[in-house]
């Protein structure tokens, strides 16, 4: 027995009836699935699965939240997650992935979503996550500023200075002063 067997959808037994499923997926399931980004949440699933002339939709309804390390103190922070898609799916002789179309063997009748959910999952979580201004850990943000902050005087090769912004806990790239002069020039070559 599988430990995502209860993720198989059987669409050879779908004829034109439209079937819906719905999985709760726990911190048991992102222990199953065993992957770095996501290891705790609560997300609702609802699959819609319909099958239209020789080709089976699935659609995907995802409500609730995971719970990630945010970037800035590392950390758990609830992240909501909110997410719809679509999945066409046909039987075929062998599994492929072409275009938009899941090809599963038609021997097997049927197709496991398990690793397509949480893929949807992470993908709905933004490349950059934080908390809230002034959620993060004080004692962590002390310490960043500390070791982070430069003054604008202390400039890198490239003219940029990475700075704190106190207000929002958050660091910031500062561009260098050009002069003036020198920005006249930088419009000559994109006009021509």
């Amino acid at each position: 027995m599988s430990k995502f067997e209860q993720y198989n959808v059987v669409l050879k037994d779908i004829s034109t009836e439209v079937r819906m499923l719905e999985y709760d997926l726990d911190n048991v399931y992102f222990k199953k699935i065993d992957s770095p980004e996501v290891q705790k949440g609560n997300v609702k699933a609802k699959v819609t699965v319909q099958k239209k002339q020789n080709i089976f939709e699935l659609q995907f309804s995802l409500e609730g939240s995971v719970i990630i390390p945010c970037d800035r103190c590392l950390d758990d922070m609830e992240q909501p997650i909110h997410y719809k898609e679509k999945l066409q799916v046909k039987l075929g002789e062998k599994f492929s992935e072409e275009d938009e179309i899941v090809i599963v063997p038609e021997s097997d009748g049927g197709i496991n979503i398990a690793w397509f959910l949480y893929e949807f999952i992470v993908l709905n979580i933004p490349i950059k996550h934080v908390h809230a201004t002034g959620e993060c850990n004080k004692t962590m943000v002390t310490k960043l500023r500390k070791h982070i902050t430069r003054q604008k005087d202390d400039d890198d090769e490239e003219g940029t200075a990475l700075v704190f912004d106190d207000e929002d806990d958050d660091f910031t790239t500062d561009e260098a002063q050009t002069d003036p002069r020198w920005d006249g020039l930088k419009n000559i070559t994109e006009n021509n």
